[in-house]
């Protein structure tokens, strides 16, 4: 591979990896909040911010870091109070015990107004209006979390990129298959690629973390607990699920822990790191391994998400959980060819699972992910696939890819608006 590919991917895999602290849709929200009051420059009066349908979702239910809270009046305030959008998606690690007060007091004060976006089609698209006497700042992002799109003050406008185009797009992002995800990964000199070792600390601090706590529904607590040793046995396997499910408990329930995600998720960050990583580290492979199949299960991970895009009605783990099933596959030993195998296994047992928003119990279904992943791995390493009579499996894995992100993307779209519609009209 030439040294202008491997420069453009490895562009790619930075901008898309990147630090956050809490749920990345809220964490968005605030973003744009902060940065339309950056721009009224000055302490909003009012806000009014207007969402898409799969940004509302997916922040109704989650913990804002740093507040013992849920949801998003909270998220805005902050995001107004003390949030910085140089930050980025670490827009309110500046958070303190006197900022939630003076959030609550904003909230209580119903200066926030929260609404759908009507008669937009983007998925990921938020905007935020604050007002101050006369003054009014807005701030859009749309197509990616951190993308700002639009930026106006007293209709001055500022900044205005249109809706068209994504951040990846704009940047000229290469394109991917399987296969050349799998050559870069295994070829690209080992210090042009080293930096993906920032997501097995980052990521493994905050399951090490979240075992000393009490997040969400506690399950990788639980899971290293007597259940490990009585049911699932002290193994590789229950140390996976274990590491990768307290990540999410923590990162779920609103822990000011950092994670590394993985194209604006910090959940795919997660699963696609973490049972790679305890995979290698007790099999004891080395540095480099460990390196080659980070690469390779985040590549894989930024890859399918190409063509599913940001948001989906399909639940993010299928993705990210493929990427860890590609790692495992190779540091067990695996060719090109049973990585496709690996992946034409995942896509054809968990394809459909829905996403009904970001909350404590993504840890069950990241849990169910990363099982998955494993068992596809064992299949492939045996020579074992499901093939292209099964379903919608394809001979070439590619088109399986783009089959399953058609679905996701196109397919489940009513599914989408359904569980939406049973998420915001629930009794109480």
């Amino acid at each position: 591979m030439e040294a202008y590919e491997r420069e453009q991917i490895i562009r790619l895999v930075k901008r898309e990896v990147v630090p956050a602290i809490g749920c990345t849709e809220p964490m968005a929200v605030a973003l744009c909040v902060a940065r339309a009051t950056e721009t009224l420059d000055c302490r909003p009066e009012r806000i009014t911010v207007l969402l898409s349908a799969n940004i509302l979702k997916n922040a109704m239910g989650v913990g804002i870091p740093g507040t013992g809270m849920i949801g998003l009046p909270i998220a805005i305030a902050l995001g107004a109070l003390i949030g910085r959008s140089a930050y980025q998606l670490e827009v309110l690690k500046d958070c303190t015990p006197q900022a939630v007060d003076e959030g609550k007091r904003y909230i209580d004060e119903k200066r926030i107004r929260i609404a759908l976006k009507e008669g937009i089609e983007e998925k990921l698209y938020i905007e935020a209006a604050c007002q101050a006497g006369d003054d009014r700042a807005t701030a859009i992002i749309a197509g990616g979390h951190t993308d700002f799109r639009r930026v106006e003050r007293n209709g001055q406008v500022l900044l205005d990129k249109g809706l068209g185009s994504s951040a990846a797009d704009e940047a000229d992002a290469p394109a991917l298959t399987l296969q050349r995800v799998y050559d870069f990964a295994t070829t690209a000199p080992l210090d042009e690629i080293r930096f993906i070792l920032d997501t097995a600390r980052v990521n493994k601090a905050a399951a090490e973390r979240s075992f000393r706590g009490d997040y969400g529904h506690g399950l990788g607590k639980m899971l290293r607990g007597n259940y490990e040793h009585r049911i699932m046995g002290d193994s590789i396997f229950s140390h996976i699920l274990s590491y990768t499910s307290g990540a999410c408990d923590a990162r779920m329930a609103g822990a000011m822990i950092p994670v590394m995600s993985n194209s604006g998720s910090g959940n795919q960050g997660i699963s696609a790191t973490l049972p790679v990583v305890v995979f290698a580290e007790e099999s004891g492979k080395s540095e480099e391994e460990l390196i080659r199949a980070l690469m390779l299960s985040h590549l894989t991970v930024i890859y399918i998400k190409q063509s599913l895009g940001r948001l989906s009605a399909l639940c993010g783990c299928v993705v990210a959980a493929t990427g860890s099933s590609c790692g495992i596959t190779w540091l067990m030993g695996g060719s090109y060819r049973q990585i496709t195998y690996a992946v034409q296994n995942m896509i054809a047992n968990l394809t459909g699972m829905i996403c009904d928003g970001a909350k404590p119990s993504c840890a069950l279904k990241v849990t169910t992910g990363v099982s998955t992943a494993v068992l596809s791995a064992i299949m492939a390493m045996e020579n074992r696939t499901v093939t292209s009579v099964e379903g919608i499996i394809d001979e070439d894995v590619d088109q399986s890819i783009r089959n399953l992100t058609l679905i996701g993307s196109k397919g489940m779209n009513e599914t989408d608006k359904l569980v939406l519609d049973i998420m915001t009209n629930k009794e109480g």
